[in-house]
């Protein structure tokens, strides 16, 4: 959740429309939203206000401004908050607290009404029925043609037209209080102009998604989300916490995630939100803002005195045994703190922050294009193709490509620029010298970050691919160290439960005895199999022998080939598939129930394991196998 309580400028917020759609928009100060056939409001006049608050938009008359309103709106669109009991009472109704479901007990009913009410031994009423109503439009005296005119002739909310439509109904009494308080609710929906400012999270963000473009990101739902970054275990990772491999160049652990994101960054950032690295920090972004420049040096302390009415100052002699001299912006500041001015302070100077310099509390995009497609990080401040520098994500959010991965001297990135000696750039232009660090800076961008991601020891692995699953937990999984955990989504299960059994116990058996029956020489049953070094996958390869023309079969005895073993089955443990579909209920007194209806679409399944590290070498189990006989004596054995 955002650390700051109330809105602020220049963010993002979801606005809750009477109808229950969402509508994400900017807050930009001096600039007016419209909500379409709701109106039009100032976006100033929700600025610093908390969120969760239900306006309602009202004309105003003629004459009477709003202090808060922006430049050129009209003086007939103003807020009113609306309280929570005004909500309430519209939701659930007026008599939701009386025993009696009526407010007109002692009116006449229909005749046979009562056969169908819940009667107390009294004779009292104690709840009424609807089955007799009928819901016809001829009941309603206004024609369609008369509320579009009320519409357009009308002031205020729309109070006025709901309360003529309901007046106006013919067969208003056979209502129940629930059928009543349900009828008077659709029509607030439909004609009350009101909206509710929601801060903008990710279930949010994921709500309205599904609701417009749900292919854009895999029909997600927010439950399934809330799995992958639970299973993920996506969390902060302290500093002192981090292990350094043998080699004294590789990093364990830190909190470092490894994510094949193909949903336009929402993975990305639930797993961020959950690291808390998403939101921009308010008091970073406070200090980077630039302060207005200094006064104009020509600018006297007589004027100062003369604009502000006061006397003459009485200064220290020059000669004086407590005269010292000030500087000239010393003196500036005294001056525009005497006229209530603000004082102007020196810029900080600038520091270069390098991009992708963090070494904990990382997540790093494996994608298959030039840039990834993070586009839903714009909701929370952070620009892909121009991040700002104050932003968490721009330190810790890092992104290596597939053919950076798997053949890094093949991208022109990777490979290190012409060195240019200290002599010769003394005499190149300005701009130049510029051009030339910049891709030096960019080129040791690059290099540490794939040899960082080349080098594993991942805490996790999340993967929201259209891709393959085989294809990239081949190469991905032995990126993660040792007891870290790889999640996979799909929309469908048929690629999950063949990856399932890809990594099955059966599958797993049979590829150590494969492994197991190699000969001393390096052959296995007449092929040659050599494991890659450089890589990032431990799955033994085949590699063409230069000296050895004739074609190799790489085939057991018992017909078992590469193609059965698409993984390393012995890389992971525990392999599961698994759903989860939260239903959305109705909470109101006496009217509980689930929603009868809700948003189709793909189920969507996850595929969760856990990366082990295979023991080296052959296990084998030696021993009798006999236990130590107990003895029993006198004093142990028991009496029958």
């Amino acid at each position: 959740m955002q650390s700051q309580s109330h809105v602020r400028p220049n963010t993002y917020v979801a606005l809750r429309l009477p109808s229950g759609l969402l509508k994400l928009v900017e807050l930009t100060p001096n600039t007016n939203i419209n909500l379409g056939k709701y109106g039009a409001f100032a976006a100033n006049q929700i600025l610093g206000r908390p969120y969760y608050l239900t306006y309602e938009l009202v004309d105003k008359e003629d004459g009477k401004e709003d202090g808060k309103a922006g430049a050129g709106l009209r003086a007939g669109a103003g807020l009113r908050v609306v309280p929570a009991s005004e909500l309430h009472a519209e939701a659930l109704g007026d008599d939701h607290a009386t025993p009696a479901e009526t407010r007109e007990e002692d009116a006449p009913l229909a005749e046979g009404a009562l056969s169908f009410d819940i009667v107390g031994d009294d004779g009292e009423v104690i709840m009424r029925n609807n089955r007799l109503t009928v819901d016809d439009p001829s009941r309603q005296k206004l024609s369609y043609e008369e509320i579009e005119e009320l519409k357009k002739a009308g002031a205020g909310s729309g109070k006025d037209i709901i309360a003529k439509i309901v007046a106006s109904h013919m067969a208003i009494e056979e209502k129940t209080s629930f059928s009543l308080a349900k009828y008077t609710l659709r029509k607030s929906r439909k004609y009350l102009k009101r909206f509710t400012v929601l801060p903008l999270d990710i279930g949010t963000l994921t709500e309205y998604v599904t609701e417009k473009e749900a292919y854009k990101i895999m029909e997600l739902r927010e439950e399934t989300l809330g799995l992958i970054c639970s299973w993920a275990d996506g969390h902060y990772s302290a500093d002192n916490r981090v292990l350094m491999a043998e080699d004294g160049l590789s990093q364990i652990g830190g909190g470092r995630w490894l994510v094949v994101d193909d949903t336009g960054g929402l993975v990305t950032a639930a797993l961020a939100e959950k690291m808390g690295i998403l939101y921009p920090n308010e008091e970073a972004e406070q200090l980077s803002e630039e302060e207005p420049a200094a006064p104009p040096e020509d600018s006297s302390a007589a004027k100062t005195s003369e604009q502000n009415g006061t006397a003459d100052i009485v200064m220290a002699e020059a000669d004086g045994p407590n005269f010292a001299p000030r500087s000239e912006s010393t003196l500036q500041q005294e001056s525009a703190a005497s006229s209530g001015e603000p004082i102007y302070r020196p810029k900080r100077p600038f520091q270069h922050v390098p991009q992708m310099s963090a070494q904990t509390n990382t997540i790093t995009i494996l994608h298959p294009n030039n840039q990834p497609n993070l586009s839903h990080l714009k909701y929370f401040g952070y620009d892909t193709g121009n991040p700002p520098t104050t932003h968490p994500l721009y330190t810790h959010l890092k992104m290596v490509s597939w053919l950076q991965l798997m053949h890094p001297t093949e991208d022109p990135s990777y490979i290190e620029p012409k060195v240019v000696p200290e002599e010769t750039l003394a005499t190149l232009k300005s701009s130049k010298r510029g051009t030339y660090y910049k891709k030096r800076r960019r080129w040791e961008k690059t290099k540490r970050v794939v040899d960082e991601a080349r080098r594993g020891g991942f805490d996790g692995l999340i993967v929201a691919s259209s891709m393959e699953p085989k294809s990239v937990l081949k190469e991905a999984v032995p990126l993660v160290r040792g007891g870290g955990r790889v999640v996979v989504f799909s929309p469908s299960a048929e690629p999950l439960v063949e990856l399932c059994d890809c990594y099955s116990k059966e599958r797993r058996a049979a590829y150590i005895a494969r492994e197991f029956r190699a000969q001393p020489n390096g052959t296995t049953n007449g092929t040659r199999v050599k494991v890659e070094e450089d890589g990032p996958s431990g799955i033994p390869i085949k590699r063409e022998d230069d000296d050895d023309d004739d074609e190799e079969v790489n085939e057991l005895d018992d017909g078992i080939t590469d193609d059965d073993f698409p993984v390393n089955p012995t890389l992971l443990l525990a392999p599961s598939l698994q759903t989860a579909r939260a239903r959305h209920w109705q909470v109101l007194p006496q009217r509980t129930h689930p929603f009868m209806t809700s948003k189709g679409g793909a189920e969507g399944y996850l595929f969760t394991a856990t990366r082990v590290l295979p023991v080296e070498g052959k296990v084998e189990a030696r021993g009798h196998g006999r236990g130590k006989k107990r003895k029993t004596g006198p004093e142990t054995s028991v009496p029958s």
